[in-house]
């Protein structure tokens, strides 16, 4: 039974302290299981990754507290610097997946004959693991056997040996991400299609807008929730590229395709010596690229939001 306040009226009590506040907490309950998740499997594995980067450690052993030692290693790093490069080139290359998934899924919102089939073949790469992209690609790409050297067979062109080939071996890494990596983004754009109000089409169409300007004044700016996932994942997924090269490539030839996951893999559980410290540093200076950009994306749309 509630308690009688003496300060309340006749006939009235005390409500308890969660009924009295039931609105503002209850949302808290549902979030209180994810929190705690995320708490244990996100934040505190970067806590401790960072931890771990200030000291020299083999896993098992005692670790040996070094301050910025590993952080200044990795200026003098050759290995480390061509994987930072490549991870840019991956950065840069990869976003290139969200213009391609946005005028597919505009391909596909139609009502066409046979559009049943042409989503199912756009939307196949999506389902297919990274490991059997992987392996579609490095048969592809066989120097003698492989499709894309008969197909510039027919034109007259010599075998290309694109994954022997240090100055085109990372690029045909991207590109086989790209695959699966646009069937992503065209589905993400899809559903934001779905969403988009028929009513600011029309009038647009009254306003004379349609081709280009339609898309790019009423369409697009009504994909931005679909556009900043799209961003978010494909930054992630070209920063953690990792199970194609190890596929593909394995980091060569001679450690030109290394990105920093692959590298600090190497450095941290490889034969190269498991190096904890170290390989912990490459993945702090992998986390605050990432950091960046996602950062400076939300604060572009929070500032947008805030000046409507």
């Amino acid at each position: 039974m509630s308690s009688v306040d003496p300060t309340l009226p006749p006939g009235t009590t005390s409500r308890s302290w969660y009924k009295r506040n039931e609105i503002a907490v209850t949302p808290w309950l549902f979030l209180a299981p994810a929190i705690l998740f995320f708490a244990f499997y996100v934040i505190w594995p970067i806590y401790q990754s960072i931890v771990i980067s200030f000291y020299d450690w083999d896993g098992l052993g005692e670790a040996r507290f070094i301050g910025m030692g590993n952080y200044v290693e990795l200026m003098d790093d050759g290995a480390f610097e061509v994987s930072l490069w490549n991870n840019l080139k991956w950065l840069l290359f990869y976003l290139l997946a969200i213009p391609g998934g946005l005028f597919i899924a505009l391909f596909l919102n139609q009502t066409v004959t046979g559009i049943r089939l042409y989503k199912s073949l756009f939307f196949f790469p999506f389902v297919i693991s990274q490991v059997v992209v992987g392996l579609v690609f490095s048969w592809f790409y066989l120097p003698n056997e492989g499709l894309l050297n008969g197909m510039l067979g027919l034109v007259g062109l010599g075998p290309v040996n694109v994954l022997g080939d240090p100055s085109w071996a990372t690029y045909g890494i991207i590109a086989a991400g790209l695959w699966p990596q646009t069937a992503y983004c065209m589905i993400l754009y899809l559903t934001g299609l779905n969403a988009v109000d028929p009513e600011q089409i029309e009038a647009g169409r009254l306003d004379g807008a349609k081709g280009w300007k339609m898309l790019w004044y009423i369409i697009i700016p009504q994909l931005k929730p679909a556009t900043f996932i799209a961003f978010v994942v494909t930054i992630i997924g070209a920063l953690r590229s990792f199970d194609l090269i190890s596929i593909m490539t394995n980091g060569g030839p001679f450690g030109q395709t290394r990105v920093l996951s692959f590298y600090m893999f190497e450095k941290a559980l490889s034969e190269y010596g498991f190096r904890m410290g170290y390989g912990a540093a490459i993945a702090v200076v992998l986390f605050l690229i990432m950091l960046v950009f996602i950062a400076y994306f939300l604060w572009s749309m929070w500032k947008e939001e805030r000046g409507r």
